[in-house]
């Protein structure tokens, strides 16, 4: 018999509704010593099982995995693998002629909370977000081996080693084992490195948004701010920008963004890649300056990872937005985002606003931006719509 969680009674409201997510605080007593990755079954006040999920020792003490059934074995992860590829088959994911990159499993918009998976042309990267999920690694490689072999898959990935409870080591699983591999997106060519790439390796919640960009860009001078290896960049470049320049404050980043500039762009002269910290880089714009950037990106990293650091987070958000918006010219286009999940659409939109407030500029929102089909969210887990974007016309 699996340990249990007995739900406080009326604390039961957000797991009726299918919310993956229980919290302590909606735990009246723990039957049994359930240890962090095992599987509990979650009960009411009197004792009615309601859902089993993993066991996690802190604030959300469960994620659940199903709502339907008690039985969570082997069979019922590879319906749940099986259901997320072929929702990426339905969308054609596998079949684009200038793209081989994008998002397998979406963890709580596939059903799985807890695993994230990208495929990579062939490779597939797994991240675990939860102890349980992690140890299922085994089982999941053999699955994922059966159900992708005939997409092309080549290897498997684990980088979990920043993600899961107590840590890990990143690695291959199974497979070829390349130091670097190359991937398409959009027509450009990019080099990712597994060990050393944040997240799952790149950024793949934004091809979108950088394909928008491509599309825009033509004839702009364009700052890509927090760049990391220049997927934005190179999208620009591709598209047509008079200028782009690159700036991140790791040198590393910098230095792939400029080997994945010289492989789509051999010798190219109108991009450069800065090494330095961009709140202090676009201090020092000017807008009369008549090399000045009408066109700007910024996709910072989460300055907000959970609720306790959220106005610090807004802070950090409203000192670069505003910046940004003093430093554009008339017509200029400001292109930002947070990946903040402890950030809100409303919290995000209100942000934008105190920026135009105090940098004393008309703002149009010209286009809202989220995370592409490939990031499907349950309508019973909104957070899971992390990345909130907007394109903005700063007059």
């Amino acid at each position: 018999m699996k340990p249990r969680l007995i739900i406080a009674p009326g604390k039961e409201k957000a797991i009726l509704r299918r919310h993956p997510w229980i919290f302590s605080g909606a735990v009246k007593r723990i039957d049994g010593e359930p240890q962090e990755g095992d599987l509990v079954d979650v009960v009411d006040a009197r004792g009615q099982w309601m859902a089993t999920g993993h066991y996690q020792n802190e604030s959300i003490i469960c994620k659940v995995l199903s709502f339907d059934t008690s039985q969570i074995e082997e069979d019922f992860f590879r319906s749940r693998l099986r259901s997320a590829i072929d929702y990426r088959q339905r969308f054609g994911f596998f079949n684009l002629e200038d793209t081989n990159v994008f998002r397998m499993i979406h963890a709580e918009g596939d059903y799985l909370p807890g695993l994230v998976a990208d495929w990579y042309n062939g490779v597939l990267v797994l991240q675990a977000h939860s102890v349980g999920m992690h140890r299922l690694f085994p089982m999941f490689v053999e699955i994922l081996k059966e159900e992708l072999l005939p997409h092309g898959l080549q290897s498997i990935f684990d980088k979990s080693s920043s993600t899961v409870p107590g840590g890990c080591n990143d690695g291959y699983l199974w497979g070829v084992e390349p130091d670097e591999w190359e991937i398409t997106e959009s027509g450009n060519h990019l080099l990712i490195n597994f060990f050393e790439g944040q997240k799952t390796g790149f950024f793949v919640d934004q091809r979108e948004n950088r394909r928008l960009v491509q599309d825009l860009a033509h004839g702009h001078r364009v700052l890509n701010c927090f760049g990391y290896t220049g997927g934005f960049s190179l999208a620009a470049l591709r598209g047509g920008a008079e200028y782009v320049e690159t700036v991140d404050i790791s040198k590393k980043a910098i230095e792939l963004c400029n080997r994945n500039v010289e492989l789509n762009f051999p010798r190219c002269s109108n991009h450069i890649g800065t090494v330095t910290d961009v709140l202090q880089f676009i201090q020092t714009i000017k807008q009369s300056d008549n090399q000045a950037f009408d066109f700007i990106i910024l996709d910072p990293p989460a300055f907000a990872k959970n609720h306790r650091s959220l106005q610090q987070g807004l802070k950090g958000y409203r000192a670069i937005n505003q910046r940004a918006m003093e430093a554009l010219p008339a017509g200029g286009l400001l292109m930002t985002f947070s990946c903040s999940q402890a950030v809100s659409k409303e919290d995000f939109q209100t942000m934008v606003f105190t920026s135009a407030m105090n940098a004393h500029r008309r703002v149009r929102i010209v286009r809202q931006l989220p995370h592409a089909i490939d990031h499907p969210v349950s309508i019973h887990h909104p957070e899971g719509e992390y990345l909130k974007g907007l394109l903005l016309e700063i007059e």
